[in-house]
Protein backbone atom coordinates (compact mmCIF):
# COMPACT_ATOMS: atom_id res chain seq x y z
CA UNK A 1 0.00 0.00 0.00
CA UNK A 2 1.35 3.42 -1.02
CA UNK A 3 1.81 5.85 1.85
CA UNK A 4 1.90 9.61 1.45
CA UNK A 5 4.79 11.78 2.57
CA UNK A 6 4.46 13.56 5.92
CA UNK A 7 2.77 16.94 5.65
CA UNK A 8 5.99 18.72 6.63
CA UNK A 9 7.86 16.97 3.80
CA UNK A 10 5.16 17.95 1.31
CA UNK A 11 5.41 21.60 2.38
CA UNK A 12 9.19 21.48 2.07
CA UNK A 13 8.94 19.87 -1.36
CA UNK A 14 6.44 22.48 -2.53
CA UNK A 15 8.66 25.37 -1.48
CA UNK A 16 11.69 23.72 -3.10
CA UNK A 17 9.78 23.51 -6.38
CA UNK A 18 8.32 26.99 -5.91
CA UNK A 19 11.80 28.45 -5.54
CA UNK A 20 12.83 26.84 -8.83
CA UNK A 21 9.61 27.91 -10.53
CA UNK A 22 10.23 31.54 -9.55
CA UNK A 23 13.56 31.42 -11.38
CA UNK A 24 11.72 30.73 -14.62
CA UNK A 25 12.91 28.57 -17.47
CA UNK A 26 16.50 29.19 -18.51
CA UNK A 27 19.80 27.64 -19.49
CA UNK A 28 19.61 25.02 -16.73
CA UNK A 29 15.85 24.74 -16.10
CA UNK A 30 12.84 23.49 -18.07
CA UNK A 31 9.16 23.03 -17.07
CA UNK A 32 6.64 20.55 -18.47
CA UNK A 33 2.99 20.31 -17.41
CA UNK A 34 2.84 16.61 -18.29
CA UNK A 35 4.77 14.05 -20.34
CA UNK A 36 2.17 14.32 -23.11
CA UNK A 37 4.87 14.62 -25.79
CA UNK A 38 7.72 12.47 -24.45
CA UNK A 39 9.94 12.96 -27.50
CA UNK A 40 10.07 16.68 -26.64
CA UNK A 41 11.16 15.83 -23.11
CA UNK A 42 13.92 13.61 -24.54
CA UNK A 43 15.01 16.56 -26.68
CA UNK A 44 15.26 18.83 -23.63
CA UNK A 45 17.25 16.26 -21.65
CA UNK A 46 19.62 15.73 -24.58
CA UNK A 47 20.16 19.48 -24.86
CA UNK A 48 21.04 19.69 -21.15
CA UNK A 49 23.47 16.77 -21.44
CA UNK A 50 25.14 18.25 -24.53
CA UNK A 51 25.51 21.69 -22.99
CA UNK A 52 25.93 22.51 -19.30
CA UNK A 53 23.47 20.17 -17.57
CA UNK A 54 20.13 21.11 -16.07
CA UNK A 55 16.87 20.20 -14.36
CA UNK A 56 13.53 19.32 -15.93
CA UNK A 57 10.36 19.40 -13.82
CA UNK A 58 7.16 17.58 -14.83
CA UNK A 59 4.13 19.05 -13.07
CA UNK A 60 5.11 22.71 -13.45
CA UNK A 61 3.54 25.01 -16.06
CA UNK A 62 5.45 27.48 -18.22
CA UNK A 63 4.04 30.34 -16.15
CA UNK A 64 5.60 28.86 -12.99
CA UNK A 65 2.37 27.54 -11.47
CA UNK A 66 2.64 24.10 -9.85
CA UNK A 67 -0.40 21.91 -10.55
CA UNK A 68 1.67 18.75 -10.11
CA UNK A 69 0.73 15.39 -11.59
CA UNK A 70 -1.67 12.85 -10.11
CA UNK A 71 0.13 9.71 -11.28
CA UNK A 72 3.90 10.34 -11.26
CA UNK A 73 4.69 6.68 -11.97
CA UNK A 74 2.85 6.96 -15.28
CA UNK A 75 4.80 10.09 -16.23
CA UNK A 76 8.07 8.34 -15.37
CA UNK A 77 7.11 5.27 -17.39
CA UNK A 78 6.36 7.36 -20.48
CA UNK A 79 9.65 9.28 -20.23
CA UNK A 80 11.70 6.14 -19.57
CA UNK A 81 10.17 4.40 -22.57
CA UNK A 82 10.91 7.43 -24.77
CA UNK A 83 14.51 7.73 -23.57
CA UNK A 84 15.15 4.04 -24.25
CA UNK A 85 13.54 4.29 -27.67
CA UNK A 86 14.77 7.62 -29.00
CA UNK A 87 18.03 8.57 -27.25
CA UNK A 88 21.48 7.28 -28.26
CA UNK A 89 23.76 6.80 -26.49
CA UNK A 90 21.59 6.35 -23.41
CA UNK A 91 21.54 9.21 -20.93
CA UNK A 92 22.70 9.05 -17.33
CA UNK A 93 20.28 11.02 -15.14
CA UNK A 94 18.78 11.30 -11.67
CA UNK A 95 15.03 10.93 -11.30
CA UNK A 96 13.01 11.80 -8.20
CA UNK A 97 9.37 12.21 -7.19
CA UNK A 98 8.53 15.12 -4.91
CA UNK A 99 5.13 14.83 -3.24
CA UNK A 100 3.53 18.27 -2.83
CA UNK A 101 0.12 17.16 -1.48
CA UNK A 102 -1.86 14.02 -0.74
CA UNK A 103 -2.73 13.64 -4.41
CA UNK A 104 -0.12 15.61 -6.37
CA UNK A 105 3.61 15.28 -7.08
CA UNK A 106 6.31 16.79 -9.25
CA UNK A 107 8.74 14.56 -11.13
CA UNK A 108 12.28 15.93 -11.25
CA UNK A 109 15.04 14.99 -13.70
CA UNK A 110 18.60 16.18 -13.08
CA UNK A 111 21.09 15.88 -15.94
CA UNK A 112 24.83 16.49 -15.67
CA UNK A 113 26.96 17.59 -18.64
CA UNK A 114 27.82 14.41 -20.52
CA UNK A 115 31.21 13.26 -21.75
CA UNK A 116 29.43 12.05 -24.89
CA UNK A 117 27.24 13.74 -27.47
CA UNK A 118 23.67 12.41 -27.43
CA UNK A 119 21.22 12.16 -30.31
CA UNK A 120 17.47 11.97 -30.80
CA UNK A 121 16.71 9.23 -33.32
CA UNK A 122 13.18 9.05 -34.74
CA UNK A 123 12.27 7.26 -37.99
CA UNK A 124 15.98 6.74 -38.74
CA UNK A 125 16.60 10.51 -38.61
CA UNK A 126 19.34 11.55 -36.19
CA UNK A 127 19.34 15.02 -34.64
CA UNK A 128 20.95 16.56 -31.62
CA UNK A 129 20.28 19.69 -29.58
CA UNK A 130 21.98 22.30 -27.44
CA UNK A 131 20.58 24.57 -24.75
CA UNK A 132 20.54 28.31 -25.45
CA UNK A 133 18.92 30.46 -22.75
CA UNK A 134 15.46 28.89 -22.26
CA UNK A 135 15.36 26.98 -25.56
CA UNK A 136 16.66 23.67 -26.86
CA UNK A 137 17.87 24.28 -30.41
CA UNK A 138 18.81 21.80 -33.11
CA UNK A 139 22.59 21.66 -33.47
CA UNK A 140 24.16 22.29 -36.87
CA UNK A 141 26.88 20.04 -38.29
CA UNK A 142 29.44 22.60 -37.08
CA UNK A 143 27.96 22.68 -33.60
CA UNK A 144 27.97 18.88 -33.45
CA UNK A 145 31.65 18.80 -34.39
CA UNK A 146 32.47 21.45 -31.78
CA UNK A 147 30.60 19.53 -29.06
CA UNK A 148 32.20 16.21 -30.00
CA UNK A 149 35.75 17.57 -30.12
CA UNK A 150 35.42 19.79 -27.06
CA UNK A 151 34.44 16.78 -24.95
CA UNK A 152 37.75 15.12 -25.88
CA UNK A 153 39.64 18.09 -24.33
CA UNK A 154 42.65 17.92 -26.62
CA UNK A 155 44.94 20.84 -27.45
CA UNK A 156 43.92 22.62 -30.64
CA UNK A 157 46.56 23.85 -33.08
CA UNK A 158 45.94 25.99 -36.15
CA UNK A 159 47.69 28.55 -38.37
CA UNK A 160 46.52 32.13 -37.86
CA UNK A 161 46.76 33.27 -41.48
CA UNK A 162 45.29 35.99 -43.68
CA UNK A 163 41.82 34.42 -43.68
CA UNK A 164 41.73 34.40 -39.88
CA UNK A 165 43.03 37.99 -39.67
CA UNK A 166 40.36 39.20 -42.09
CA UNK A 167 37.76 37.38 -40.03
CA UNK A 168 38.89 39.13 -36.83
CA UNK A 169 38.65 42.52 -38.57
CA UNK A 170 35.14 41.68 -39.77
CA UNK A 171 34.10 40.65 -36.26
CA UNK A 172 35.50 43.86 -34.79
CA UNK A 173 33.33 45.85 -37.21
CA UNK A 174 30.18 43.70 -37.18
CA UNK A 175 30.25 41.92 -33.77
CA UNK A 176 29.23 38.54 -35.21
CA UNK A 177 29.16 36.46 -38.37
CA UNK A 178 27.40 33.39 -39.79
CA UNK A 179 29.04 30.62 -41.79
CA UNK A 180 27.30 31.84 -44.95
CA UNK A 181 28.53 35.40 -44.42
CA UNK A 182 32.07 34.15 -43.84
CA UNK A 183 31.98 32.12 -47.04
CA UNK A 184 30.82 35.16 -49.04
CA UNK A 185 33.42 37.65 -47.87
CA UNK A 186 36.34 35.20 -47.61
CA UNK A 187 35.76 33.33 -50.87
CA UNK A 188 36.27 30.02 -49.06
CA UNK A 189 34.10 27.01 -49.85
CA UNK A 190 31.79 25.67 -47.17
CA UNK A 191 34.16 22.95 -45.98
CA UNK A 192 37.17 25.24 -45.50
CA UNK A 193 35.15 28.07 -43.95
CA UNK A 194 33.45 25.62 -41.60
CA UNK A 195 36.78 24.06 -40.53
CA UNK A 196 38.30 27.47 -39.75
CA UNK A 197 35.35 28.58 -37.63
CA UNK A 198 35.29 25.26 -35.75
CA UNK A 199 39.03 25.47 -34.96
CA UNK A 200 38.74 29.07 -33.75
CA UNK A 201 35.91 28.09 -31.41
CA UNK A 202 37.79 25.06 -30.09
CA UNK A 203 40.87 27.24 -29.54
CA UNK A 204 38.73 29.63 -27.49
CA UNK A 205 39.42 32.52 -29.86
CA UNK A 206 35.76 32.69 -30.88
CA UNK A 207 32.48 31.48 -29.42
CA UNK A 208 29.44 30.12 -31.18
CA UNK A 209 25.80 30.61 -30.23
CA UNK A 210 23.14 28.40 -31.79
CA UNK A 211 19.98 30.17 -32.89
CA UNK A 212 16.88 29.26 -34.85
CA UNK A 213 18.29 31.34 -37.73
CA UNK A 214 21.65 29.57 -37.69
CA UNK A 215 24.89 29.65 -35.71
CA UNK A 216 26.31 33.05 -34.76
CA UNK A 217 30.08 33.36 -34.28
CA UNK A 218 31.66 36.17 -32.24
CA UNK A 219 34.83 36.97 -30.28
CA UNK A 220 35.26 35.43 -26.85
Amino acid sequence: MKTSAPASAEVENFFTIKKLALEGEGLHLEFKRKAAHPEKIVRELIAFANTAGGTLLIGVDDDGSIPGVKYPDEEIHVVTEALNKYCRPLLVYQESVLSISDTRSVVRYDISPSEKIHFLIINNQRETFVRVQDMSIKASAEMQEIIKRSKKKRDIRFVFGDAEKKLMVYIEQNQQITLTQYMKFSGLNRFRASRKLILLVLANVMKVTASERGDLYSRV
